[in-house]
C-alpha cells in the first residue's frame, strides 16, 4: 500500500447557510478556528492517489452545501479490468440514479467479447436476477439495466449495514476476510489524511 499523493479543500458556509442546516444562530466555539472573515471552512473535500499492490487506484469526494437546482447527488466510479471497464455513474444523464456500464478494454476480439457478456449477462445473472438486461448503447459500450426492486437506497443500504454489524456483535467476531479490508481502508484514509495535510 503506497500513498501517492493527496489534498483535501473546504467548501465555505455563510452564516445564513450554518443557520439553515443547523438551526444555530452562530457558530459554536469548537468551530471558530475554523472560521476566516465570519465564513465557516469546512474541510469536506478530499482526493487520494494511491496504489494497492501496484495497482493505481483514486478516490475524490466533493461536498457542496447544495446540488444546483434540479440536480441531486452525483457519483461516478471506474473499475479498469484487462477485458473491460465496469463504470457506475449517477448524473443528470441518467436522473441523478446511479447506472452501471460496461465498456470494453478489448480493442480487437470486440465480437467475441459481446458475445461473452451477452452470456453471462443473460445467462448466468438472469437466473439469480430475472429481468436485469443489457443494452447495448456504442461499439464498445452497454448498460446495465437493473430493475427497481433490487435498488436499495441509501436509507435500506444502511438498514442492511447495520444488520450486518449487529450480526457480528453477537457472534463476537468479524468476517475472516473483513479484517484486512478494514486494516486497508483505515491504513488508506488516515495516510491521506497526513499527507494531505503536509
Amino acid at each position: 500500500m503506497e500513498i501517492v499523493d493527496a489534498d483535501r479543500w473546504t467548501t465555505d458556509m455563510t452564516p445564513e447557510m450554518f443557520v439553515r442546516v443547523t438551526g444555530m444562530e452562530q457558530y459554536p466555539e469548537y468551530l471558530q478556528k475554523d472560521v476566516e472573515e465570519d465564513i465557516l471552512k469546512v474541510y469536506s473535500n478530499g482526493e487520494i492517489n494511491y496504489k494497492l499492490r501496484d495497482i493505481h487506484a483514486k478516490v475524490s469526494v466533493i461536498w457542496n452545501y447544495e446540488a444546483p437546482e434540479g440536480a441531486g447527488d452525483t457519483h461516478y466510479s471506474i473499475m479498469r479490468g484487462t477485458k473491460c471497464n465496469l463504470i457506475i455513474q449517477q448524473g443528470e444523464a441518467e436522473g441523478y440514479q446511479p447506472k452501471l456500464y460496461i465498456e470494453s478494454a478489448m480493442g480487437e476480439g470486440l465480437e467475441a467479447f459481446a458475445e461473452q457478456l451477452e452470456n453471462a449477462i443473460n445467462q448466468n445473472l438472469q437466473e439469480r436476477y430475472p429481468g436485469i438486461k443489457l443494452q447495448k448503447l456504442a461499439d464498445d459500450r452497454w448498460a446495465v439495466d437493473i430493475p427497481g426492486k433490487y435498488k436499495v437506497g441509501h436509507e435500506a443500504h444502511f438498514g442492511q449495514v447495520t444488520e450486518k454489524y449487529l450480526r457480528c456483535l453477537v457472534e463476537g467476531q468479524l468476517p475472516e476476510w473483513e479484517v484486512p479490508n478494514m486494516i486497508t481502508k483505515y491504513y488508506t484514509t488516515t495516510q491521506g489524511m497526513k499527507e494531505a495535510m503536509k
